[in-house]
């Protein structure tokens, strides 16, 4: 299960991450999103050694939504080497997903 960073710990959890790190940020109340909790889920098991998953709340965490110009729910944001490379928003079947994030962290 993806595990959920805050300002205090993002930049140690995901800019600092020697892996890439997939990034969720979503709402509680988002009907999409929680479409997208699985699919992530799935994602997160399968790559369990070459990603990372984590979740952002865009309710509490307003500052970290600001910061990466969030601006509708869920937004996903690929990091690598602390850069992000990709971003994505919306929800989406498994493959498509899957397809988007290899093709983000592989070039």
């Amino acid at each position: 299960m993806a595990v959920r960073v805050t300002k205090d710990d993002f930049e140690e959890k995901v800019l600092r991450e020697s892996l890439p790190v997939v990034v969720d940020f979503y709402s509680d109340s988002c009907v999409a999103c929680k479409m997208l909790a699985p699919v992530l889920g799935e994602l997160e098991d399968e790559y369990e050694e070459k990603l990372k998953v984590v979740k952002v709340n865009t309710n509490f965490d307003v500052e970290l939504s600001e910061k990466y110009s969030i601006m509708s729910n869920p937004t996903v944001l690929i990091f690598q080497s602390g850069e992000e490379v990709a971003r994505r928003v919306g929800s989406a079947s498994y493959q498509e997903f899957e397809d988007w994030v290899m093709r983000s962290i592989n070039g």
